[in-house]
């Protein structure tokens, strides 16, 4: 009787869980005995074990089994570490904090001692920590354990106290003493803690935890010190306003402040500008004190005169001022790190330390003076007739003919062969798996085409090897029958392997290449669609007699296929009977080099194989095929319905009309040929890199070029990271350059962050050396661009100091003389133009050019001293200069 009463019982909680009724578990435990929650605990392993394995299709079912399996599983079982990882498990989370009254219920009569070992040990678990900290801290104070310092528990807490009255809660919160500091510790500032908001606000972090420490709730020692030590670790910027802007709210004494004089000096060296901006400030007030020692001064000089920010540099020059005019005997020490300014990018800078040397180097003697004249040589050509008075140098130095500096043009690289044997192949094969976003196009080339040769030659070895080697896949589970892995996406070479395992269904691959796919929204949806479908037809053709190898196998590794090559391989297929398929064999005609030396050949080679396929490529290496699509930018606010001011969303790409790709080439690749009805193509959407792009048209830089605007254009305009991806391609490629490339290379050069400008003028400088670009064509191209306010000029002139300080000065300012008459002879004054000035000075007084500039007269004689007026006379004096003596 006893043993049925058990089995109902266990039934009847087994039968809430699975039936989702999880606020009645609690009570459905409480009536069972320590022996019926163990045989409990086995079935609810087996239903989690079950409900894990639904679809998405099954979610809405799912959820609440889920939510209820957590309940009773907690209250099942009896050791610390099994309850703590049976709740923290990631397929039962509870996002919405829905089961936390019901946790805490079936673990009410549990050993303090064991709750406080699942309360740590929840501690541990990041997703628990955060997102469910009320539970976490329940278990904590129910106890009495310590308080869990975990980064996620901080984090936690910071958002539990975050509010109107944040600090009422922390001062009544026992936690605060230990929480608080623990802050300063982490890697990463809380979110709450680095909201915008003024010190008046009540959610605003360090006053409240000023206020605390002047209460005596928590230690303001500790506090300075770990705002300190937070400081000197360094970070991104966003992380250090809340140590920095407690620091400045505690306002260290004193004593602080001269005990820590090492520590400032490394803020100011290498902390971000607000950082190091306070730490230089303390320092200064520490030497107007009298505090601050000369050797101490001249190593925080040495390090901030180091620095690009202007402001910083000025300062460290007033700062330096003073102590020289103290008279204190220093200025042999003192001048010399002066001179280190001498290096500076900005040429008000430069003259501004020339001068302050000039004023004191009479008291130094002929050593120190003969150290400074060898930095005056880091000074820009417009101050170096002063320095040569100054120091009685000779300037045999500026006679010297100039050489512009460009890189080494890179050479293309043959694409090695597929791997030797199946082992080495299935090797190559789980690094491009795993490494899938990152792999680069000629390596995914090569074992693309090794795992279609091995596969028809060894094709029962390579099987039994794929699936040791991929047994673990995601796409290799039991339930891939019931649920597509490749609905979505390729995954790149996964689904090719798949096929050759045996895992994806003869239907499926039937159906992806006979019904095609659903009309491209835009080029880019039609770009992936022609990627895609390669690999569909290779996924459905492998191991058979039909691809023997792949016709598309790039021979360089730009993705270029050689003439000569592609013919010996459509021989082979003629040899063996076999047709080209077709996405592959479109594909190889897409990546044919045309400018090799080989071409002229190859086209009558392949006219004479006698077969269709030959007389296609005979055809496309003697037409004019190029795919470059014709561009339109709609008018801001009349054309676009929207009235958008996005350069994205304002790109229409006409797809011009190519009967041969239209009609004998397959339905994915049809587009590039145009349509009769449907030409334009405007593009809205966020873009991931996609490194195959490049390799559907190696020999057509400018059709990429265009495909790759909207990209550039939301690295300008959005402010979205990474988008150069592409150029690489356009700098090693083939195919002729013009107005597209040129374009993406402007917008390139317009980007938000420092890494793609960099990419950008790595991409200049390459094409500049190939011969292929121009310069009139580019800077005309920005002028546009900073004219109507697309990109902002402090980035160009930033893009082209960069490019100008690798000895390509005369390459940058071929680009900068174009640009500059709009600029000069708008409206409105065009914010950020002195600093493209002089840059462009400093490239026209280096290389010798001279000639004249539309404009540049009208600024350089208003009246003034701003940045704007120096620089144009700067650059007018220059280019005088130059046109006086021309350059050799």
């Amino acid at each position: 009787m006893n043993d049925v009463i058990e089995e109902t019982a266990v039934k009847n909680l087994v039968t809430a869980v699975r039936e989702g009724r999880f606020e009645e578990v609690p009570g459905l435990l409480k009536e069972l005995t320590p022996e019926e929650r163990k045989s409990a605990l086995a079935e609810l392993k087996s239903l989690r074990t079950e409900v894990r394995g639904w679809g998405w299709e099954r979610w809405n079912e799912q959820v609440p089994i889920q939510k209820a399996l957590r309940v009773a599983g907690a209250g099942c079982h009896t050791g610390a570490a099994g309850a703590a990882a049976w709740i923290g498990g990631r397929d039962l989370a509870d996002w919405g904090r829905t089961t936390t009254s019901q946790v805490l219920e079936v673990l009410v009569d549990r050993d303090p001692a064991w709750l406080g070992d699942v309360a740590q040990r929840l501690a541990e678990r990041p997703a628990v920590a955060e997102n469910e900290y009320g539970l976490v801290r329940e278990l904590v104070v129910r106890s009495g354990c310590a308080v869990p310092t975990t980064d996620a528990y901080v984090l936690g807490w910071t958002a539990a106290m975050t509010g109107p009255r944040l600090r009422d809660d922390l001062r009544a919160d026992p936690q605060t003493p230990t929480l608080a500091p623990r802050i300063l510790d982490m890697i990463e500032t809380p979110n709450r803690l680095t909201w915008s908001v003024g010190p008046e606000a009540p959610t605003h972090w360090p006053t409240a935890l000023v206020t605390l420490a002047a209460e005596g709730v928590l230690d303001r020692a500790s506090l300075v010190d770990g705002c300190v030590a937070r400081l000197l670790r360094g970070g991104r910027p966003r992380d250090l306003r809340f140590p920095l802007a407690l620091l400045q709210l505690l306002d260290p004494t004193p004593e602080e402040r001269r005990g820590r004089t090492a520590d400032w000096i490394g803020m100011a060296a290498d902390a971000p500008s607000p950082v190091a901006a306070y730490a230089q400030e303390i320092l200064t007030g520490l030497a107007d004190g009298g505090e601050l020692s000369t050797p101490e001064l001249v190593e925080m000089s040495a390090q901030v005169l180091f620095r690009t920010e202007k402001k910083l540099v000025r300062a460290q020059l007033t700062l330096l001022t003073k102590e020289l005019r103290k008279g204190s005997g220093a200025a042999a020490e003192l001048l010399p790190v002066v001179a280190e300014a001498f290096g500076h990018e900005d040429t008000g800078i430069q003259e501004r330390a020339l001068k302050l040397v000039g004023r004191y180097v009479s008291g130094v003697d002929e050593q120190v003076r003969e150290e400074l004249a060898g930095a005056a040589a880091l000074l820009s050509p417009a101050h170096r007739q002063a320095a040569g008075e100054l120091f009685g140098v000779s300037e045999d130095a500026e006679d010297l003919p100039y050489e512009e500096t460009l890189p080494p043009v890179p050479e293309a690289r043959r694409v090695a062969g597929p791997a030797a044997t199946v082992a080495e192949l299935v090797a190559d094969l789980v690094t491009v798996s795993k490494g899938r976003p990152s792999a680069a196009p000629e390596e995914f080339e090569r074992v693309l085409d090794g795992l279609v040769r091995h596969a028809h030659l060894h094709g029962e070895e390579l099987t039994a090897a794929l699936a040791e080697a991929f047994a673990d896949a995601w796409w290799a589970g039991d339930d891939r029958h019931r649920h597509d892995p490749f609905a979505h996406s390729t995954h790149g070479v996964d689904l090719v392997v798949a096929a050759a395992m045996g895992r994806v269904r003869p239907s499926r691959l039937h159906d992806a290449r006979v019904r095609g796919h659903a009309p491209a929204a835009c080029v880019h949806d039609a770009l992936d669609t022609a990627v895609d479908a390669r690999l569909w037809e290779t996924a459905a053709l492998i191991g058979t007699d039909r691809l023997p190898f792949l016709l598309a196998a790039p021979t360089w590794h730009t993705g270029a296929i050689e003439p000569s090559v592609l013919v010996e391989r459509l021989r082979a297929y003629r040899d063996a009977g076999i047709d080209p398929a077709p996405t592959d064999f479109a594909q190889a005609l897409l990546r044919l080099r045309k400018g090799d030396p080989s071409a002229a050949g190859a086209a009558t080679d392949a006219a004479a194989l006698g077969t269709r396929a030959g007389e296609r490529l005979a055809d496309w290496l003697t037409a004019d095929a190029s795919l470059a699509p014709g561009l339109r930018f709609l008018d801001r606010g009349r054309e676009h319905k929207e009235g958008s001011w996005w350069l994205a969303d304002r790109i229409v790409f006409k797809i011009r009309e190519r009967r041969a790709v239209r009609e004998e080439f397959p339905h994915a690749f049809r587009w590039l040929g145009g349509t009769e009805t449907q030409a334009e193509h405007r593009c809205h959407r966020w873009f991931a890199e996609r490194r195959h792009w490049p390799g559907v048209v190696p020999d057509d830089r400018e059709a990429l070029a265009s495909w790759l605007l909207p990209v550039l254009a939301g690295g300008v305009e959005w402010e979205e990271r990474g988008v150069t991806w592409g150029l690489t391609a356009l700098a090693e490629g083939d195919g002729p350059v013009g107005a597209a490339t040129h374009l993406a290379l402007a917008l390139a050069l317009g980007c938000r962050h420092a890494e793609d400008r960099l990419t950008a003028v790595d991409t200049l400088l390459v094409l500049a050396a190939r011969g292929d670009l121009d310069a009139r064509r580019l800077g005309e191209t920005l002028g546009g661009l900073l004219g109507e306010g697309t990109v902002k000029p402090n980035r160009i002139a930033d893009a082209a100091r960069t490019a100008a300080a690798t000895g390509a000065y005369g390459t940058t300012w071929t680009v900068l003389a174009p640009l500059l008459p709009a600029l000069l002879g708008a409206e409105k004054p065009v914010r950020g133009l002195g600093e493209l000035l002089a840059v462009a000075a400093d490239c026209v007084e280096r290389c010798g050019a001279g000639g004249e500039i539309p404009g540049l007269d009208a600024v350089a004689d208003r009246c003034g001293s701003s940045q704007l007026v120096v620089q144009a006379g700067r650059l007018r004096k220059a280019l005088r200069a130059g046109s006086e003596e021309p350059t050799t």
